[in-house]
C-alpha cells in the first residue's frame, strides 16, 4: 500500500536535529517524499517514534539551559 505523507502543514524544522516538529521528516525527506520509493516511505514513517521522542529529549535540554 502506498505510504501517505505525514505532512500536518506544520513545517518548522529544529535546528538541532533536524526534524520537521510537525511531522518528523528532515527537510530533504519531506522534499523527495514523492520520488521516494514506498519501501523508504515506510522506514521514515516507522522512526516517527524514535524522532518524536529524540526532538522531546532536545526540546528538553534547551529549556534547561535557559
Amino acid at each position: 500500500m502506498a505510504a501517505k505523507s505525514p505532512c500536518i502543514d506544520l513545517c518548522a524544522f529544529d535546528g538541532k536535529t533536524g526534524f520537521c516538529t510537525g511531522c518528523y521528516r528532515t527537510r530533504e525527506e519531506a522534499r523527495g517524499w514523492k520520488k521516494m520509493t514506498d519501501h523508504r516511505r515506510h522506514q521514515i514513517l516507522n522512526e516517527r517514534s524514535r524522532r518524536e521522542a529524540k526532538l522531546g529529549r532536545e526540546a528538553t535540554r534547551a529549556s534547561e539551559q535557559d
